[in-house]
């Protein structure tokens, strides 16, 4: 309960124009964000800039719009990084193109963990991302969204627009399609 009342008190602020209540926006939802982005761009640069573009977007339309309820804070993030996606592509004529490949040079050390153990969790990640980019879109983008950044189902509905129920059905089916992927590539 507490952190709905800081989401409705933060989002309180940014009504007001407070410059301090979207910059705790921006620091609590940058990384989530940077990495959707990323997720669906592939390009390092690409998403740093998009995500800026979003919440740029986010100020504008919260400063324009009458947007009521705090608990939709977060869904109105992604659903306007969602949409800065889309222009993206429109405005570069690129289609579905996404790949989840990490830029080169690129690397994800945890100086605690063993070689052995690192090299088969490298292993395990490389098939995952080969494995994902097969999936269609939209079950890439709900993975992404439920255990990539850790949404509830019920943030995950408001962001793409479907009922509870469907988001359900579409992680089930999603995670159905990845493990079966997965097994046939083992």
């Amino acid at each position: 309960m507490k952190g709905f009342f800081t989401e409705k008190i933060l989002f309180a602020k940014l009504k007001s124009q407070d410059q301090e209540a979207f910059l705790e926006v921006y620091d609590r939802y940058v990384d989530k964000i940077y990495r959707f982005i990323y997720f669906k761009v592939s390009d390092a640069a690409e998403a740093e800039d998009l995500t800026a573009a979003t919440f740029l977007k986010t100020w504008q339309h919260i400063q324009q719009n009458s947007v009521t309820d705090a608990k939709t804070l977060p869904a109105l993030v992604y659903r306007i990084a969602r949409n800065v996606i889309i222009d993206h592509y429109r405005q570069n004529s690129k289609c579905d193109i996404v790949s989840i490949e990490t830029p080169e040079g690129q690397s994800i050390v945890d100086e605690k963990q063993d070689i052995s153990k690192e090299s088969e969790v490298n292993s395990d990640l490389e098939l995952m991302k080969k494995t994902m980019e097969q999936l269609k879109d939209e079950y890439r983008e709900i993975l992404v969204l439920r255990y990539v950044n850790d949404l509830s189902i019920d943030e995950i509905a408001e962001i793409i627009g479907k009922n509870k129920g469907n988001v359900r059905v579409l992680i089930y089916r999603a995670t159905a399609a990845l493990k079966e992927l997965m097994d046939q590539k083992k």
